[in-house]
């Protein structure tokens, strides 16, 4: 599993008090950063490969402003060409929110996906759940 830690900003809470839903793809894609780096260890742009096909966020419990947030992350399927990340954030010991996303690992150039290379493939492996 990885994890990243967020702190909420006073702009990330909304009219209700709670962080924004909005927010929270925003922190699950800073949390998918070390997956990225697989694929791309320089982030170069020129060169990426890599594409999104789905996200989904459940909502579980509200989040609010004081304390920060810890997203989890972990390899739930790898396919031939993409892979499903689940991520879950929790503040103060409670599940807030539940995530999952598909990433396909893509050319650009000619359009289409592209099979996991091996060494990436082991990889992800040591971070499925």
């Amino acid at each position: 599993m990885l994890t990243k830690t967020i702190t909420p900003r006073f702009g990330d809470v909304d009219g209700l008090r709670h962080i924004n839903n909005t927010c929270l793809p925003m922190w699950f894609e800073l949390a998918r950063e070390p997956f990225f780096r697989l694929f791309n260890p320089d982030m170069n742009l020129e060169t990426w490969n890599l594409i999104m096909a789905r996200i989904e966020v459940d909502f579980v419990a509200p989040m609010a402003l004081g304390a920060d947030i810890e997203i989890r992350s972990v390899v739930d399927k790898i396919g031939d060409s993409s892979f499903t990340v689940c991520q879950e954030a929790w503040q103060n010991s409670r599940l807030g929110a539940r995530g999952l996303a598909v990433v396909v690992h893509y050319d650009f150039n000619n359009e289409k996906a592209m099979p996991i290379p091996d060494d990436i493939r082991a990889r992800l492996q040591e971070l499925m759940t």
